[in-house]
């Protein structure tokens, strides 16, 4: 945004001297202004099926979420819950490490907006990779919150499968490998970084998504 490259050059100023910024004050000048001004909607870049075996077959509901955190007055999307969904593939550990509070087996967490889960198994291929995960749903939690007043220390994100659409994601890194490619002689291209964009062919989003959020 136009915005982020006026407080970009507010905080560098001016000198006469030679100097070099960090780019990553470009980056944090513009998550500061998106984190202020973006609307939000759910994506799972690299999706983990989740079937929720308590939760009726063929049945699905639409759930709210809101368009930003901060700001209610802008509404919400509406986007389709159902009993098997994808999460990120991040989302789940087998055998989690310390503090970590999302999806492994036995441990509860939150889906934006929507329940509370619980992994109780899941399933691998041959070669060992997590296909899919088996949850149960907690029905009166509905929009995140229970009767009871539990709390849980994880909350994910999530697509239903029953209204997913698949769309092409790319991932930009640093174009750069160093922190300043014109330090010395070396010839720019020796610099750049052959991962600075990846291609993720397999996302999914709401298909609301794709036609323009609907508000509420």
């Amino acid at each position: 945004p136009a915005a982020a490259i006026r407080d970009f050059c507010e905080r560098i100023g001016v000198s006469k001297a030679y100097s070099v910024v960090d780019f990553g004050l470009l980056e944090a000048c513009v998550r500061d202004n998106l984190n202020v001004n973006a609307l939000r909607a759910m994506a799972v870049l690299r999706p983990l099926k989740v079937v929720i075996d308590n939760y009726p077959e063929g049945k699905t509901e639409i759930i709210e979420a809101p368009l930003h955190p901060d700001k209610p007055e802008l509404g919400t999307s509406k986007v389709t819950f159902s009993r098997e969904i994808y999460v990120e593939q991040d989302d789940f550990m087998a055998e989690p490490v310390k503090k970590y509070f999302r999806l492994f087996p036995g441990n509860e967490v939150r889906l934006k907006s929507a329940y509370y889960i619980t992994c109780n198994s899941y399933e691998t291929d041959d070669e060992g990779n997590v296909t899919c995960l088996h949850c149960t749903y907690d029905p009166e939690s509905r929009g995140g919150e229970t009767p009871d007043g539990r709390k849980v220390r994880g909350t994910i994100h999530w697509v239903s499968a029953d209204s997913a659409a698949n769309v092409e994601v790319r991932l930009y890194d640093r174009l750069f490998n160093v922190e300043n490619p014109s330090d010395d002689s070396k010839e720019l291209c020796e610099y750049l970084n052959p991962n600075s964009l990846e291609v993720l062919k397999d996302s999914v989003v709401d298909r609301s998504f794709l036609s323009g959020l609907k508000i509420g």
